[in-house]
This record gives structure tokens, sequence and C-alpha cells, in this order.
């Protein structure tokens, strides 16, 4: 009977000890797997730390076909303002960029924002803001109204060139603000609501404004 029970006993024990095994086996399985996970968590977390974010202009020099299309600069990452644009309180507008910079007469860049306009247009040179409207219209395009137009040159028609919000034709816009920093007027500058209406106060007449290519 002893002997029955030490076999019995034996018996039981090797069982779990297999059961044990394959359990520890499927468990190491899955254990490898979260390791290998954790692993590849901590090597693409230590890379992003390790790897430095590509600067908006060192973006723009990769893709220089895209830069118009898809302007890399924003915002919060804006364009510096660029050399020979002039001194004093002024506004600085850089048409192969289509970003403007507003400078207090500290010659402290104060704001700068993205617009739209026309390719060359108005001609590089030092103008000076000459009028001011909060409601205006075209007179080349039925339906089309201005808000905060602020008048500082003329296009090559002769018609008025100026700051302005985004357009609209019929109460829609002619475009959106994700589109600022690219080629879509006609003329004049657009720019979203805050920023035509920052220019407005800002450019009083007699303001000076530089365009550069």
């Amino acid at each position: 009977m002893k002997l029955f029970s030490k076999l019995g006993l034996a018996v039981v024990l090797t069982a779990v000890a297999s059961a044990s095994s394959i359990a520890f086996a499927s468990g190491d399985s899955s254990t490898s797997t979260s390791s290998t996970t954790s692993t590849t968590t901590s090597t693409t977390s230590s890379t992003s730390t390790v790897v430095p974010t590509p600067t908006a202009i060192e973006t723009s020099l990769l893709y220089p076909a895209r830069a118009l299309r898809f302007p890399a600069y924003t915002r919060l990452n804006p364009p510096m303002l660029p050399d020979n644009s002039g001194s004093g309180r002024r506004i600085v507008y850089k048409n192969e960029l289509q970003w403007v910079w507003v400078i207090d007469g500290k010659n402290k860049v104060v704001k700068a924002m993205p617009v739209s306009g026309r390719r060359g247009v108005p001609k590089p040179g030092t103008y000076a803001v000459n009028s001011q409207s909060l409601r205006s219209y075209s007179l080349d395009f039925e339906g089309v109204w201005f808000i905060n137009m602020t008048r500082f040159a003329l296009g090559p028609a002769g018609g008025n060139i100026g700051f302005h919000e985004i357009p609209v034709k019929n109460g829609r816009p002619l475009q959106t603000e994700d589109q600022l920093g690219s080629f879509q007027g006609s003329g004049c500058l657009r720019m979203s609501a805050d920023d035509a209406k920052f220019i407005f106060n800002f450019g009083k007449p007699g303001t000076k404004v530089v365009v550069i290519p």
C-alpha cells in the first residue's frame, strides 16, 4: 500500500511538473513578445528623442517644388524677417514666400502671417498705405466683397492692391485659411479675419509697406 501511494504521488508530481513546464513555455513566449514590444517602444522613443525634427527651412529645402503649394512654415514656426527689408515701423511682404511681417518702431517683429497674393504683384519697392475701408467691393469681379481693406499700391491694370480678409463672393469665401501661404489672389493680399483687422489697425495712412521678391 505504501508502495502504491509513493507511485501515485510520483505520477501526480510528474503531471504537475509537466503542466508547469507547459504553462511556463507558454508564458515565456508571451513574455518574450512583451519584452520585444517593450524594447521596440523604448527604441522608438529613444529615436524620436535623439533625432531632432527638421525645421521649416530644412523641410522646404528638401521639397523645393512643393514649397509654394504646401508651405513648410506655420504661425508657430514662421520664416525669419528677410534681410534688406527696410527699417523702422513698417509692414514687409515677401512675394516668393507669401508671408507678411509687421514691425514696430523699435524694429521688432510684432506679428508674422501667411497671405495669398499674386506672383510678382505688386513690383518690389517701398510703398505707403494710402486709404482704408471697413467694407468694399470689387470693380472687376461681380459679387466679390472685401472686409478691412488697407490699400497701398496699384496693380498692373491700375486696380488697387491692399491687405484684406479672404474675399467672399455671394457670401462664400473664395479660399480657405489653410490655403494661405500660397498664390491664390489676383493682386491683393488675402489674409485671415484677425490678421486683416490687425493690419487695418496698425497700417494707418502713411504707414510704410516694403515689398520684396
